[in-house]
């Protein structure tokens, strides 16, 4: 049984380069695999291994500069959720591309998972889905607005086309993890709106504690790794993923004729080239000599 921990948390890392090298060694020590984001902001990621593991890695991890009050969220697996760790440096942990925006100095209200439904039930509250589209197609919560956004990085430009539409309405927004709603309620509040909310935890956390019977979400949760989608109870979903576009799938869509592993699906196959495509089944080719010798590949993004 694999642990998985699901993790971020805003800091000021004078230099975080020099946390990298540490970090990936005591990972690859304890067998831990997955992903972690450093920047001068903060930490970010996705990583699963043995339980004895996993506490390794927080234990390091809550021991950096600003980071003893880190909180995570977990997960199991039945298989491995990566095939190796990565330990990356970027200039943000979750890219929206707004230097001033900065979660340490103020965030939305956090909302509990017990109190969500609630708040998103008053006619004075619009909820917003702060997440990429194909995340938003397979599922999310009832009555959400979708800002049919490729990138976190839209955001900002779709709220400025769109906060007209808000006028004198308080504003819910939630993401998969968290980590998108500190930087989107932190810009918002920016912004001048003055009432600002966000689901604490994230949809992991509501789907984990919410009961399905008692829950205004509907589908399923897109999430960051080799599971591809979760839904209450944090049970693992239907989905595949398609690894010429990274979007997910259902069972069935494999069956459509767009459909070849590792190269396209009915959603990309006219997003790319002939030499895209051609580029795409030799990465498939490498990937299945890697796995038949017990190796992997999978990445982890920001929640």
């Amino acid at each position: 049984m694999f642990t998985i921990a699901a993790l971020y948390h805003f800091t000021r890392f004078a230099e975080p380069a020099a946390l990298k090298p540490n970090l990936l060694d005591l990972c690859n020590h304890h067998g831990v695999t997955g992903s972690l984001l450093l920047a001068h902001e903060g930490i970010n990621g996705t990583i699963a291994g043995t339980r004895a593991g996993i506490d390794a890695v927080l234990a390091h991890i809550r021991s950096l500069p600003g980071c003893a009050g880190l909180e995570w969220k977990e997960a199991t697996s039945d298989h491995p959720p990566f095939g190796k760790m990565k330990v990356r440096l970027k200039k943000e942990i979750v890219t929206m591309g707004q230097p001033d925006v900065d979660p340490r100095a103020t965030v939305g209200h956090y909302v509990t998972p017990e109190n969500w439904n609630d708040l998103i039930a008053s006619d004075d509250v619009v909820v917003i889905d702060t997440r990429n589209d194909y995340e938003i197609a397979i599922g999310t919560f009832q009555g959400a607005v979708d800002p049919e956004t490729k990138s976190f990085g839209e955001f900002p430009t779709w709220w400025e086309n769109n906060k007209d539409r808000f006028h004198n309405k308080r504003v819910a927004m939630f993401c998969t993890g968290g980590i998108r709603c500190e930087k989107s309620t932190n810009f918002l509040l920016g912004q001048g709106v003055e009432d600002v909310y966000h689901l604490k935890g994230g949809i992991l956390r509501y789907l984990e504690e919410v009961p399905a019977e008692n829950s205004t979400w509907e589908g399923e949760c897109f999430v960051f790794d080799n599971r591809v989608s979760v839904g209450h109870g944090l049970k693992e979903g239907p989905h595949v993923l398609c690894h010429g576009c990274r979007r997910p799938l259902l069972p069935q869509d494999t069956e459509r004729p767009e459909f070849e592993q590792g190269v396209s699906c009915h959603q990309c196959i006219e997003e790319t080239s002939d030499q895209d495509k051609n580029r795409f089944r030799e990465r498939q080719k490498q990937m299945t000599l890697a796995r038949e010798r017990g190796e992997g590949k999978m990445g982890s993004i920001p929640l």
